[in-house]
């Protein structure tokens, strides 16, 4: 009988499978433990050595087995992704173990012909990321593959993308280019969790006792193993067996929000942080205006600045809306710090840490104390001050003392400052003399309404005929604004506003304010139209479901996504802002009518999270239409389901259920 050997090395422990018929009954005890797995990671073993110097030396021993075939396809090659700039990344072995007992060594110290460096695929950020590769080769269920590789460096979260060309090394002699930038401190943020279950991880890290290490695991209970090494230094093991991919719920937060993840850094607190970023920009020269640049600002204010606020405004909405995005690498330094104000207003193209640079520097040019801050677009900052940061933005500080966030990279046609799209965010502004960690507060649902207010006659052949005017503001105004957007599709998206609601819908006229003034005030649009046989109109009888009731503009309703079937969830979910909607109809009817029937179900919600209120009120020829609803959160609890769901249940009520009027 052919034999086959596995050596897997678990929490320590190593495992021998001689015989066949033992490796087939692990294989089908994983099948069966894992049912809907394609791969199961066996174990995930991770040692970080640090240095003095905040220099991190990262080994990582990994064994994947296949379960069935879409597991081998989705191993059919192994890939590292790293940022020569800041990193450097081997293979030490990838070795194939077949499920007859062969092993397949591709790479270990002597073999290293196989591994292929490319430059990552990039979508309008080029940055220096690559990637190392091994293709692994045809694989068939029950074989795994066991990886070991080799990272000394640092990976800063601000801004990391990808690339589509690798720029030159800094003239740096050895190891120095891999201290990290804050440097003698280390930090690190480590998922333990996965979208393909694992057995078993492992994380351990040997430090300094000098250095102070501050670590929490969140959404799991683990504590660590501490042992003394000697020579003043510490092993901290953190292990976690059985983990399961989290089911995804539609809308929920981010993964990172609620898996169990770990967190540590050296870092005192959220202030040494700030105080950090301060100074690196400031000795870089990010902020440091130039005689063009002064005098555009000049341009920009002369004569139609009034206010503090009209300044900040102008110069916030000329960078969103005059810098384009795209990233291009400035070499060292990239990710974390601003390209200077010099090249910025040059080239009118970056990142957002560029048009926060940019903003910045033209609001110091102006007179004001503004700086640089750091923000975690769609995830949340927990405590521990690790780089939890992917966005850059602006804060300036008005003459009373107090600070205003500016997002010159999410605001580009919108009538805000600071996008309500990343209301309750975390954020960390660097000041000389350091900041605390704060969040966004939640932005009232009457600065993001929508309403709908119309009147329309119902003729004896079913024909309805009216006008309606939309007007909006916030991000409400934002998502209408949208349809403008591609200039030559526009007459189109206009008429889809309406032909989705009816598709024999005739526009008649239409008048709307100017999309490009968008700072004048709120967009608004009014429609004129005529839909033959919209209702049904017999001798005792009129049926039909109001214009307004079915939502035209659905595209600025994002909560309309949600399945109100689902009966609760788990997790935390989102919209993308809070919105007040107000609806308002009256319909001129063909004759007079005294009872209303109605099959839908609605109830009036009062709760923290949501709100709804609407109904019908029927006088002789006139029928008069009505709802508002409240969504008061962008991110809310899953406790909030039941009120939220409600609300929209009734919304998606009145959109489908007719109104039946007899004489």
């Amino acid at each position: 009988m052919q034999r086959r050997k596995k050596l897997y090395l678990i929490g320590g422990i190593l495992l021998l499978a001689t015989a066949l018929p033992m490796a087939q009954a692990q294989d089908k005890v994983l099948s069966n433990q894992y049912p809907d797995a394609h791969q199961v990671t066996l174990y995930d073993s991770t040692t970080v050595d640090v240095e003095e110097s905040g220099l991190s030396r990262v080994v990582n021993h990994k064994l994947i087995e296949m379960l069935d075939r879409k597991g081998c396809g989705q191993n059919s090659c192994v890939t590292v992704d790293y940022d020569p700039l800041s990193a450097f990344v081997e293979f030490r072995l990838v070795a194939v173990h077949r499920a007859n007992g062969r092993i397949d060594t591709l790479v270990d110290a002597n073999r290293q012909t196989t591994v292929c460096d490319y430059v990552a695929p990039a979508r309008l950020i080029y940055w220096g990321a690559s990637q190392k590769m091994v293709e692994t080769g045809h694989l068939e269920p029950g074989d795994a593959i066991e990886t070991i590789t080799f990272r000394k460096g640092y990976t800063y979260a601000l801004l990391q993308s990808s690339s589509s060309a690798v720029p030159p090394l800094p003239d740096m002699e050895g190891d120095e280019r891999y201290i990290p930038p804050m440097r003698g401190h280390f930090y690190d943020i480590v998922p333990f969790w996965s979208e393909a279950p694992v057995v078993q991880k492992v994380y351990s890290v040997e430090i300094a006792d000098a250095k102070k290490l501050q670590y929490q695991f969140y959404n799991a209970t683990v504590q660590p193993t501490i042992e003394a090494i000697g020579e003043g230094r510490s092993r901290y093991t953190f292990q976690l067996s059985d983990i399961r991919p989290i089911k995804r719920e539609p809308h929920m937060v981010a993964t990172n929000d609620v898996a169990p993840k770990l967190l540590l850094s050296t870092s005192p607190d959220w202030k040494a942080k700030s105080r950090w970023f301060f100074g690196v920009n400031e000795e870089y020269g990010s902020f440091e205006s130039t005689p063009e640049l002064k005098a555009k600002v000049r341009e920009l204010l002369e004569g139609k600045a009034h206010s503090e606020t009209d300044s900040i405004s102008i110069l916030t909405h000329w960078v969103a809306d005059n810098m384009r995005y795209c990233g291009i690498s400035m070499g060292e330094g990239e990710g974390y710090t601003l390209h200077n104000a010099e090249m910025n207003f040059t080239d009118r193209c970056g990142v957002c840490k560029d048009k926060a640079s940019l903003l910045i520097a033209m609001l110091r040019a102006a007179g004001f104390r503004a700086y640089a801050a750091m923000t975690m677009a769609g995830e949340r900052i927990e405590d521990i001050p690790a780089d939890q940061f992917n966005h850059s933005v602006c804060a300036v500080q008005r003459r009373d003392g107090r600070f205003e966030m500016l997002d010159p990279t999410w605001v580009p046609n919108v009538r805000e400052l600071w996008s309500s799209a990343e209301q309750q965010q975390g954020y960390l502004i660097g000041l000389p003399q350091g900041a605390n960690l704060m969040y966004t507060p939640t932005s009232p649902a009457e600065q993001h309404y929508l309403r709908l207010t119309g009147e329309s006659s119902i003729r004896k052949d079913g024909t309805l005929v009216g006008t309606f005017t939309l007007t909006a503001e916030g991000q409400s105004d934002a998502a209408v604004r949208r349809m403008f957007g591609r200039h030559s599709e526009w007459h189109t998206n206009i008429e889809r506003m309406l032909t989705s609601v009816d598709s024999r819908v005739e526009i008649l006229n239409v008048m709307y304010t100017d999309p490009d003034r968008y700072l004048e005030q709120p967009f608004s649009i009014t429609y004129q139209y005529r839909i033959p046989n919209y209702a049904t109109v017999t001798e005792d009888a009129v049926i039909f479901i109001p214009l307004l009731a079915q939502c035209p503009f659905r595209n600025a309703m994002s909560h309309l996504s949600f399945d109100v079937d689902v009966p609760k969830r788990d997790y935390p979910f989102t919209t993308r802002c809070s919105q007040l909607i107000e609806i308002n109809e009256t319909i001129h009817l063909p004759s007079r009518y005294s009872h209303f029937n109605y099959a839908g179900e609605v109830r009036g919600v009062v709760d923290p999270a949501a709100n709804f209120g609407g109904g019908y009120q029927l006088d002789d020829k006139t029928l008069t239409f009505g709802e508002s609803i409240r969504l008061n959160k962008r991110i809310y609890d899953a406790t909030d389901w039941p009120a939220f769901r409600e609300v929209v249940r009734n919304q998606k009520t009145m959109m489908t259920t007719p109104v039946i009027l007899t004489k």
